[in-house]
């Protein structure tokens, strides 16, 4: 094994790499543990992988000729604690941390020897969805055979010894009593199909096959469960027979193959559209070595998980570029609130060369018309490439239940309709995650409930979509870029609708003459104990809870709205345009009783762009739920 230059470490935790057999090997430390993952030169779709219990180097043999067909194989140093609880604790530690950060396949085929069984079948029957196929050779199956040598295996007084203080037994009665060796309770792992294959030697005497893996075979076709023994013959036997070579390692490879990727999991290119694609950034990176990307949209973007993978990716991927990564995620938005503060929240801080923009959750769960969705998301992309016409963009259509319904009754999600119309317009790479996730989840890959949980992803969800992502950007980056190539400037084509947001900005409150009723607190914060969004708290608010209180704006544009903060106290209001006919709102929202929810109210749109006169009022009435009649407004938006 070759220690490559990238192993200059200082620091002992930190991962390092080498090769193995030709092959990249990433070392690392994981809960205190020496763990390794060596990946093929050209991974297969999906990333399947075989898991080494124990033993790593042992029949090293099906490792390098995995690696070679595009499998990775992971190991984790688990010794001397015999597949013990503890031990199985760790496992699934490190599963999750496998899938999630280097995105490998749901199901891992798993390889053991000797007491590696212990490790292997204990952590399969508690995550036998998890597992594609299981190989054993010449495994221990019961610890009463070995180490214990209660039967005609002589044992390992010592091991014994480890074992008993591992799980925690006192007596030797107490561990004869132990039921959940892996010759036990494999019901489990039978129903939900696992195949096993087991080789061994029938000159055995250290781990005897009839106290072992034949007990095993026999119980679990009993059960139901596809089972294979193949007995070794080989005449090159070592250690009483427990070390052999394999008759047949061909045989051994195609099952290990055949089970992890007869279901593969479905490939994450057929939902991406690359469109125009990423050359403009990727040339940007490369050559002028700085790059500024921005994430705009929800509380998907907001939060941490597949943004903190796509950051990694590209530091990774232009280890030479200096980037400036802008988090302009805040829960709640969508395009309508998008276009209007980008200015604030995007654009002001430069040039931007790549923009990940999110909305489909939000535009659908907000309940914003079909117009509103387009003129939003067309504003945006229209304001992005006037700003800067080389900007590459992505659009991403994330999941919720609703969008797993629509698919599944065959139709497209309305709000990924409308977003795809503008995509499509200005040819911009999107990836349809919805379609995606539902698609996988009905191919049997994982599911809603047990895996990705939440329309806010759990951690392997936020896997599911940085795998994809990843995909995504792999391949839009695939192009050899030439010394001299040119950064070009997007069409901008003529609007899908002339009213879309592309000129959006926040007026500032405090240019509002104030009339009786109206204050502006300078630094409003509700102390109530309530939750409430990034920027709408400590901030200028102009507020009325008086009911019959009036407000006049003057503004120049085609649409103007309101961004309030809209808690439990939330009232109705009243407004015109131009002395036009009154019209009702009520801002109190179904989320108000819990939280001081930032939401963006369209007042009027579609207007000739001109001056304008907004007048409001506060009613009289209110919603049986609000407590109160507040009307809080962060900013006036308009579309200039």
């Amino acid at each position: 094994m070759e220690v490559s230059k990238a192993q200059g470490q200082t620091n002992p935790n930190e991962a390092f790499k080498t090769t193995w057999k030709g092959f990249e090997r990433i070392n690392f430390k994981f809960e205190g543990r020496e763990a390794h993952l060596t990946r093929p030169e050209k991974p297969l779709p999906g990333n399947p992988w075989l898991w080494r219990a124990r033993f790593p180097d042992y029949h090293a043999e099906i490792d390098s000729v995995l690696l070679g067909k595009g499998f990775h194989i992971a190991y984790i140093n688990t010794n001397n604690q015999f597949g013990s609880p503890k031990a199985v604790e760790v496992w699934n530690k490190f599963y999750r941390h496998l899938i999630t950060t280097y995105h490998l396949q749901t199901k891992v085929a798993l390889h053991s020897h000797s007491r590696g069984g212990l490790f292997a079948y204990n952590w399969a029957k508690q995550n036998p969805e998890k597992v594609a196929c299981i190989y054993a050779d010449a495994i221990v199956c019961d610890f009463k055979s070995w180490p214990a040598g209660f039967g005609t295996s002589e044992g390992s007084k010592k091991d014994w010894e480890l074992l008993k203080k591992e799980y925690g037994f006192e007596t030797d009665e107490q561990a004869k009593a132990y039921s959940d060796n892996p010759i036990d309770n494999l019901d489990k792992l039978a129903k939900a199909g696992v195949p096993i294959l087991h080789t061994v030697s029938l000159n055995d005497h250290v781990v005897p096959p009839e106290e072992n893996s034949l007990v095993l075979i026999n119980n679990y076709i009993r059960l139901g469960g596809t089972a294979t023994v193949s007995p070794c013959g080989s005449v090159v036997q070592k250690s009483n027979g427990h070390h052999y070579e394999i008759d047949n390692p061909e045989m051994v490879v195609d099952f290990i193959i055949s089970h992890s990727t007869k279901n593969r999991p479905l490939n994450s290119s057929t939902y991406h559209q690359i469109r125009s694609g990423l050359q403009n950034s990727q040339i940007q990176f490369i050559q002028n070595k700085k790059g500024r990307v921005a994430f705009l949209g929800g509380s998907i973007t907001h939060n941490g998980g597949w943004r903190d993978s796509i950051t990694n990716y590209l530091e990774n991927k232009f280890p030479e570029t200096e980037f400036e990564f802008i988090a302009a995620g805040i829960p709640s938005m969508g395009t309508t609130p998008g276009a209007f503060r980008l200015v604030r929240d995007v654009l002001s801080k430069g040039k931007i060369d790549l923009l990940f923009e999110e909305a489909a959750v939000n535009d659908g769960s907000n309940k914003r018309t079909s117009t509103e969705q387009i003129r939003g998301m067309e504003g945006i992309v229209r304001h992005m490439r006037k700003f800067n016409p080389s900007v590459d963009i992505v659009m991403m259509h994330f999941v919720d239940p609703g969008k797993i319904e629509t698919y599944r009754s065959g139709k497209i999600p309305e709000v990924i309709k409308n977003h795809n119309q503008v995509a499509e317009h200005y040819a911009i790479p999107t990836i349809n995650l919805a379609k995606e996730v539902t698609e996988r989840i009905d191919h049997g890959e994982f599911t809603w409930k047990d895996d990705f949980k939440n329309l806010h992803p759990s951690p392997f969800g936020q896997g599911v979509y940085a795998h994809s992502m990843i995909q995504f950007l792999d391949n839009a980056y695939a192009a050899h870029i030439e010394n001299d190539g040119k950064i070009t400037a997007h069409a901008l084509p003529n609007p899908i609708d002339a009213f879309n947001y592309e000129n959006g900005v926040l007026m500032d409150i405090t240019t509002i003459k104030l009339r009786k009723g109206w204050e502006i607190d300078p630094a409003w914060n509700p102390n109530d104990g309530k939750k409430f969004r990034p920027n709408y708290v400590d901030v200028p608010m102009l507020i009325s809870n008086v009911p019959g209180s009036r407000l006049k704006v003057t503004f120049e544009g085609n649409a103007v709205g309101i961004a309030v903060a809209a808690g439990q106290d939330a009232g109705i209001i009243e407004y015109r345009i131009d002395k036009g006919e009154w019209q009702k709102l009520n801002l109190f929202t179904k989320w108000s009783t819990s939280f001081h929810l930032p939401w963006y109210y369209t007042l009027a749109s579609g207007l000739v762009n001109e001056k304008h006169r907004l007048e409001l009022k506060i009613a009289h009435e209110k919603d049986e739920q609000s407590n109160g009649h507040a009307c809080r407004i962060r900013y006036v938006y308009l579309n200039k």
